[in-house]
C-alpha cells in the first residue's frame, strides 16, 4: 500500500503546484499521458501519494485523468515529494526535448 501523506501536506502541495506550476503540470502531462499524439490543453495535479502523481487532464474537450510513478520510486516523507516533482518535471522535459530551467 502506497504511503499516505497527511491531508495538510496534500493541500499544501496541490496549491502551489496549481497556482505557481500551471505550466509544469501541462508539460508533465504532455510528457507522459498516452497516446502522446492527442493534445492536451489543461492539467491541475489532483493527489499524490508515496507512489506517484495524479492529474487530471483535458484533452479533446474531454477530462481524463493520468497517473505517474515518480522517477526515484515510492517516497514517505515531505521532502522527497519536492524532489521527486523536480524529478518528474526534468524527466518531462528531456522527453520533449524542452530546455528545463534551473532548480533554486
Amino acid at each position: 500500500m502506497p504511503h499516505t501523506f497527511d491531508a495538510d501536506v496534500v493541500s499544501a502541495v496541490l496549491r502551489h503546484m496549481n497556482g505557481d506550476h500551471t505550466d509544469d503540470n501541462l508539460l508533465i502531462a504532455r510528457a507522459f499521458a498516452q497516446p502522446a499524439d492527442s493534445p492536451i490543453t489543461d492539467a491541475v495535479m489532483t493527489a499524490f501519494d508515496g507512489e506517484g502523481g495524479t492529474w487530471s487532464i483535458t484533452r479533446d474537450g474531454a477530462l481524463t485523468e493520468i497517473r505517474v510513478p515518480w522517477p526515484g520510486g515510492p517516497i514517505d516523507e515531505r521532502p522527497a515529494v519536492r524532489r521527486e516533482v523536480v524529478a518528474l518535471y526534468d524527466a518531462a522535459c528531456a522527453r520533449l526535448g524542452v530546455d528545463p530551467r534551473p532548480h533554486a
